[in-house]
């Protein structure tokens, strides 16, 4: 066990409550919480006392976790309560109003309030109708049973889906002989579900919370959790208390990771507390590189496990000698950063007996996202940081359901426990399901709307989220939206997407939140605990269904005659059916109460260095880091999160930098380069030919790197650019900047990024 540190040494400063610093007011957030849902204050308590959280996948039952004691609760989560109390939108207004609405944001849209009742709008008609239950499901039954398998898709998104709906809209596509079904882990995590599927056999965390505190080592590789996974900022807390070293490796020094005030532990609370005690400070793009230095540093002082090495992995020899083949000068031009970083990084390594990796989007969110996975693996390897307390990787999830979404089987390629489709599989479920399994794996969600921008789809069912926020290329996306001849929007509220005019019609269908859900549902967070979380009693909006009886009923309508293969009587009949398709998930069916849960691969997976892929073994990688050429007067720009949740934006101003939304981040350098200053004007100018105008914010980033907030800058993107293995979009772009007023010429529409005004 590492050496317990006073926590005064952990003290950020020495001003009660950060007086005059740039941070998160969790006390006033609260206040402004209670406000926004005076309307049903005990219904939003009973959520929050009893919910899981329907924020990021930390996982709560009520305001505790199975880590530390005390609340669990964070801004995420109560920025988020307003969505689950509002009251019903004044539906009318999507009859009579819509181009107004159609002018509105996300957020503004956000916050007419819930959407009560089906709606329905073809292609001509100035506004959306009113519609009862029975017209709006055999208007969407008629046509998919008319549709080819092959031209309609299933979008899901985590807008707090639990594993019962994932299960289910996955079953009914099937069940209409398509396996175009996808979810948000898409764009988000799908390579490091790939990486670890392929290297150790699970595409999850490999250890629990827990062993945050206690390790002598985490590192932070392309993440930012103090923005989107506050509460984990409390597991880094008690970490450095027990004398963990934080490192953190990132092409920008993100303020919230050098130091956080943590509202629930009293002294950080008030004085704040110092996270980061190393920074590593590399190019976006840059960490293949990074990490293959620090692995030829390791290999050349012989500080790696041997004995581990050689009994459970395979492919060390191939990686040793690519690594060997790998000069310095390379490696260095790379990752952006000097062999002597790579070594100091490689010494803390090796001075610490445990250690556990932690990435998020910086990693994945690439063309070559499955190999920056890969490479991690490839470093914890080296050590025997697999199989054992206190040592792991982590792709610590954003969402509360995208890792359960997958492992439910509400993906393209694989089924119900990431099973592949092969013949066998699919001759398994068919015989579990009583229909055939269709053959041909389906699109991705990039390719679904690649497929309705070449009229190749005729129906696109989505259930929540909003491609027009998410995807590159909003004009891009509109366009794909609006050819399918049948668009399904299955969501609590209105969304910019929704208001895309019809090539024939749009349905809108009205769905309860997962804690309206009867019966009740469950979420599986990051360290693979499957979660019960209750119906909630309370106040109901109009005519919302639960999500997944929407679904049954959809597709029992298309096939009234094999009705009873793809409906079920309650939310535990779902759960058993999880439980005896996918093994993984035994023990789901016992859940019933606020509270229950069971981990499934325990506290640690690969114990003993026993891993789960098929000869047992941990596999390196031998991975040659990616030429990111830079010309002259380029930068790399790359996407960025502020005070929001995924895409929904809760606030103009980023409470851990104090800047806007329409700031761009640049490095001192390189604004005097152009000339311009701190709040001066830049217009950027992307290789997709888009061009945006921000407000430029010096910041301690790395030079020829730039930072713009998403889904803001999604012009600057390019479309249809994913990494080939998972197909995550490639969220970076190559941009020129020039002052704003220079007369210099701008290509394509310039879009100003405004600030906000939903505060």
């Amino acid at each position: 066990m590492a050496k317990r540190v006073p926590a005064r040494a952990l003290w950020a400063d020495w001003k009660p409550f950060g007086w005059g610093e740039t941070k998160p007011h969790h006390f006033t957030e609260m206040l402004k919480t209670a406000w926004q849902n005076r309307r049903h204050p005990l219904y939003a308590w009973r959520i929050l006392s009893r919910g899981c959280c329907d924020g990021c996948a930390l996982g709560t039952h009520g305001l505790r976790d199975w880590t530390m004691d005390g609340i669990h609760l964070c801004t995420v989560r109560l920025n988020l309560l307003q969505l689950n109390t509002m009251d019903a939108m004044p539906w009318e207004r999507l009859h009579y109003d819509l181009p107004a609405l159609q002018r509105l944001s996300s957020a503004e849209l956000r916050q007419l309030g819930r959407l009560p009742y089906p709606m329905v709008r073809r292609r001509g008609e100035a506004g959306f109708q009113r519609a009862t239950w029975d017209e709006a499901l055999d208007l969407i039954a008629a046509r998919l049973r008319v549709t080819p398998p092959d031209r309609m898709a299933f979008y899901l998104t985590s807008r707090g889906l639990t594993n019962e709906v994932y299960y289910v809209a996955q079953k009914v596509a099937r069940f209409l002989g398509t396996n175009h079904i996808d979810n948000a882990a898409r764009v988000c995590h799908s390579p490091s579900t790939v990486a670890l599927n392929q290297t150790v056999g699970v595409g999850a965390s490999s250890v629990s919370y827990k062993d945050w505190i206690g390790t002598d080592l985490i590192v932070l590789i392309g993440s930012n959790i103090a923005n989107n996974q506050p509460v984990a900022t409390k597991y880094l807390y008690y970490a450095k208390k027990q004398g963990a070293t934080l490192a953190v490796v990132n092409p920008y020094r993100e303020p919230g990771l050098v130091r956080y005030w943590v509202p629930s532990v009293p002294d950080s609370a008030v004085m704040g507390t110092k996270l980061m005690d190393e920074f590593y400070q590399i190019t976006t793009g840059g960490d293949i590189a990074f990490l293959n230095g620090t692995l030829k540093y390791l290999i050349e002082r012989d500080w790696v496990h041997h004995e581990f090495i050689a009994s459970h992995t395979t492919g060390w020899e191939e990686l040793t000698a690519a690594l060997a083949g790998q000069d310095w000068e390379t490696l260095e031009r790379y990752s952006g950063t000097t062999r002597e970083a790579m070594g100091a990084f490689a010494e803390r390594i090796a001075a610490s007996r445990t250690g556990i990796f932690v990435w998020s989007m910086g990693i994945t969110q690439h063309l070559f996202g499955v190999r920056n996975v890969e490479a991690i693996v490839n470093l914890a390897l080296s050590q025997g940081w697999l199989g054992k307390e206190h040592c792991g990787i982590v792709p610590i999830r954003g969402h509360s359901g995208v890792q359960g979404g997958a492992e439910v089987g509400a993906a393209p390629n694989v089924l119900p426990g990431g099973k592949p489709l092969t013949e066998e599989n699919r001759a398994a479920f068919s015989a579990l399901w009583g229909f055939p399994v269709p053959v041909t794996p389906g699109y991705k969600a990039t390719q679904m709307l690649d497929a309705a921008y070449e009229g190749d789809l005729d129906v696109l069912y989505c259930s929540g989220g909003n491609f027009l926020d998410v995807l590159p290329d909003p004009a891009y996306v509109r366009e794909a939206l609006a050819k399918p001849a049948l668009r399904v929007h299955q969501d609590i509220y209105v969304t910019t997407q929704m208001l895309v005019e019809p090539a024939e019609t749009v349905v809108l269908l009205p769905a309860q939140t997962r804690y309206e859900q009867p019966g009740g549902g469950t979420e599986t967070s990051t360290e693979r605990r499957i979660i019960f979380s209750p119906e909630i009693p309370g106040p109901r909006v109009g005519e919302a269904r639960c999500e997944w009886q929407i679904f049954s009923e959809v597709a029992a309508r298309t096939y009234p005659e094999k009705r009873d293969l793809i409906t079920f009587e309650h939310a535990q009949a779902i759960r058993a059916e999880i439980a005896r398709v996918n093994p993984t998930y035994a023990g789901i069916e016992r859940l019933r109460a606020s509270g229950d849960s069971v981990q499934y691969g325990g506290r640690v997976l690969y114990a003993g260095g026993q891993f789960m892929t098929p000869d047992g073994k941990g596999h390196f990688t031998a991975l040659t880091p990616p030429e990111l050429a830079l010309p002259a007067g380029k930068f790399i720009l790359s996407t960025r999160r502020g005070k929001q949740f995924n895409s929904l934006i809760h606030g103009s101003t980023d409470a851990l930098t104090g800047i806007g939304r329409e700031s761009l981040l640049l490095a001192a350098e390189d604004a005097t380069a152009l000339g311009v200053g701190e709040g001066d004007r830049v217009v950027a100018r992307s290789d997709n030919g888009a061009s945006m105008e921000f407000r430029v914010h010096l910041a301690d980033v790395k030079p020829r790197n730039a930072q713009a907030f998403w889904p803001e800058c999604n012009p600057l993107i390019r479309r249809r650019t994913c990494e080939v293995a998972s197909g995550v979009p490639d969220y970076n772009a190559l941009i020129e900047l020039e002052p704003v007023g220079t007369g210099a010429p701008v290509t394509g529409d310039t879009v100003v990024a405004p600030p906000l005004t939903d505060d």
